[in-house]
């Protein structure tokens, strides 16, 4: 059986995934590519992930862990049952995925599904994270942001769920900035100055702002014409764009649900600039506020602790192979250099032209 592999590298840092099926490769360069390093290259290239299409093992490791007593988690919004051996070996399956997963300690990460999609979706999960326990081991952290850059210069944007963030990082990127996050970033401090990195996702974009910012209708007719978002996107979400509905969708529990784009799909569809790095210049706190004047405000808000994960704070990842260190660091160096960066508090309306205008201002 013919076997592909692709190797994904940031900051010295890399994994190499491997499959018997060209998607899930193929997936890795183009979901990594526009932000990390992503190349074909050969099978044999110190393979950390190794993610086959594989029914008969999806069932017999499934199978073994409802035969053991086990531990339930949610990984990547998705029920996640597991097992962890005497000699800490993890097996794991996600039932409504058609998923499994070996673990060894020291050796490869193993992903078997039924299908390409879902494979290489959780082997792209599983990439990353074995890449961050790299990045995370060397002394970087993750801080919850957005990120734009400019002349290497990056403007940093904290806050809340739906303080702002991705609204800032975009009106920046559509005035001539880089975007280099939507909601997450490493960080590391090297002699005086913060090196920031982009943590690879899928950008969500609500249906109001996608309006907003004039690229509904641009993305509506890529629809209409057969191309595809990425697949975590919700049935509902895509019905609304292709039938022209540009109403706010939202479960039950409160959260949006908004169009998922890949993250070539931001410079190929929405005509935005990505950036692979920058240094920390400047911190940005919004707070959108339906009506208000776009402004600065006099609140000396300032980058805490709550504003980085950490393995005990992860919502979407927990830690169920061991891929991240143990101990950290802490963030207590990061906090001090953060303090000392200019930062502002923004009150946002919803006037595009206005915030931008704003903003553009105060980043420069």
């Amino acid at each position: 059986m013919t076997r592909t592999a692709t190797r994904i590298a940031t900051a010295s840092k890399a994994v190499a995934v491997t499959s018997n099926s060209t998607v899930v490769t193929d997936w890795a360069i183009r979901y990594f590519g526009p932000w990390w390093n992503a190349a074909s290259t050969t099978v044999d290239d110190g393979s950390q992930v190794i993610a086959d299409v594989a029914p008969d093992r999806v069932t017999e490791i499934a199978q073994r862990v409802a035969d053991h007593a086990h531990e339930e988690t949610v990984y990547a919004n998705s029920a996640m049952v597991f097992d962890r051996d005497d000699d800490g070996t993890v097996l794991a399956s996600q039932p409504d995925d058609k998923l499994a997963y070996r673990a060894e300690p020291g050796g490869p990460l193993y992903i078997y599904g039924c299908e390409d999609v879902p494979v290489a979706l959780a082997a792209a999960r599983l990439a990353r994270e074995a890449v961050r326990g790299q990045l995370v081991a060397d002394g970087w952290s993750i801080l919850h942001a957005s990120a734009v850059v400019r002349d290497g210069q990056t403007v940093l944007t904290l806050g809340g769920k739906g303080a702002g963030k991705t609204t800032t990082a975009l009106l920046l990127a559509r005035a001539g900035w880089q975007l280099l996050a939507n909601d997450r970033v490493f960080i590391r401090r090297e002699d005086d100055r913060l090196r920031v990195l982009p943590w690879p996702s899928a950008a969500a974009i609500g249906l109001g702002l996608l309006d907003a910012l004039d690229w509904y209708e641009a993305v509506r007719e890529r629809l209409r014409s057969g191309e595809q978002l990425h697949p975590t996107q919700h049935q509902k979400v895509t019905d609304a764009l292709l039938s022209g509905s540009r109403t706010p969708l939202w479960k039950e529990s409160g959260k949006e649900l908004k169009p998922q784009f890949f993250p070539d799909q931001l410079a190929s569809w929405l005509g935005l600039t990505l950036a692979t790095e920058g240094h920390a210049a400047r911190i940005l706190f919004p707070t959108i506020t339906p009506g208000a004047e776009p402004a600065v405000v006099d609140k000396d808000r300032t980058v805490a602790p709550g504003d980085f994960f950490t393995p005990g704070t992860e919502d979407r990842y927990p830690d169920v192979f061991g891929l991240l260190p143990t101990e950290s660091t802490g963030n207590e160096p990061l906090l001090d250099l953060l303090g000392t960066l200019p930062r502002a508090s923004l009150a946002l309306g919803h006037d595009v032209k206005a915030n931008t205008d704003l903003l553009k201002r105060i980043a420069a």
